[in-house]
């Protein structure tokens, strides 16, 4: 999580320093403890991580986030532990960053350790009250339904559960989501259809997945500018429904992109050793 991948001194900035990597006591929570002792040192004694902001961390926080899920396609529980820490350190520095403000703003790691576990709770009636679910799509279900009543949308709750989306996600994620979302609050799917006016949507028949394949190909209500109804290109049109497509299959439309990502990759380096190979 630093410029240039190490510090001055060969080490990684915001690690624990010699003799201090381990936890102190044998209690759970004991090392997230001697994390937030660590975080609170550097802080005030490393110029790096003194003089750090939430936007100057902002990068970190995305390539620790993108290291963690390469550990978990990569199947290797020690990588995968490894990058968690760095998440965790993320976490952990921007709350330290947090408790500093004195506009009556900021906020500690306890603050944010609380919030969640509210949330938890909250959203767990059937655990930590007396709910009764038959599964996990009814806890699915009632986890939405208090998620929007918390959020005290007024009339529809559309507006408010897109308004919640970031947009600074990979555009696959950002699309999944949005359609996710929209579907959870009662949009009809055939608004995935980007090259079709909503006026015209009306009454189509098929499956989304049926008509996701249709939208997927030559897209008839693109204009001879390429440009749909709502100014939307036909590649970014055919994209969107390609990602409905996936949706309606059960497929993570950028989990699938990352894994033929992945076999492109191990395509391309056979073809160079190929290449590189001396001749027999």
């Amino acid at each position: 999580m630093n410029p240039g991948g190490v510090a001055p001194d060969g080490a990684k900035p915001g690690g624990a320093g010699p003799g201090g990597a381990g936890p102190v006591g044998a209690g759970p929570g004991a090392g997230l403890l001697r994390l937030v002792e660590v975080m609170d040192t550097l802080r005030g004694s490393c110029p790096w991580d003194a003089k750090q902001t939430h936007e100057s961390l902002a990068p970190y926080l995305l390539e620790e986030c993108y290291e963690a899920l390469e550990a978990i396609e990569s199947g290797e529980p020690a990588a995968l532990r490894d990058e968690l820490g760095d998440v965790l350190l993320q976490v952990v520095f921007h709350s330290r960053v947090a408790a500093e403000r004195t506009d009556g703003t900021g906020f500690t790691i306890d603050d944010v350790a609380a919030g969640i576990v509210e949330k938890l709770i909250r959203r767990h009636p059937h655990v930590f009250g007396d709910v009764q679910v038959s599964g996990p799509e009814e806890v699915k279900r009632n986890w939405d339904a208090i998620k929007a009543a918390e959020r005290g949308g007024q009339g529809s709750a559309l507006p408010t559960a897109l308004s919640s989306v970031p947009f600074g996600q990979p555009a696959l994620s950002l699309a999944a989501q949005l359609q996710r979302r929209a579907e959870r609050a009662g949009a009809p799917a055939e608004l995935t259809e980007l090259t079709t006016a909503p006026a015209e949507l009306t009454g189509r028949a098929g499956t989304p997945a049926e008509r996701a394949d249709q939208a997927a190909g030559p897209a008839a209500g693109t204009a001879a500018d390429g440009q749909g109804p709502d100014g939307v290109g036909e590649i970014g049109a055919a994209l969107f429904s390609l990602v409905a497509r996936a949706r309606a299959a059960g497929v993570d439309p950028e989990l699938e992109l990352r894994a033929a990502a992945r076999s492109y990759r191990e395509r391309v380096n056979r073809w160079a050793e190929e290449q590189n190979r001396d001749p027999a």
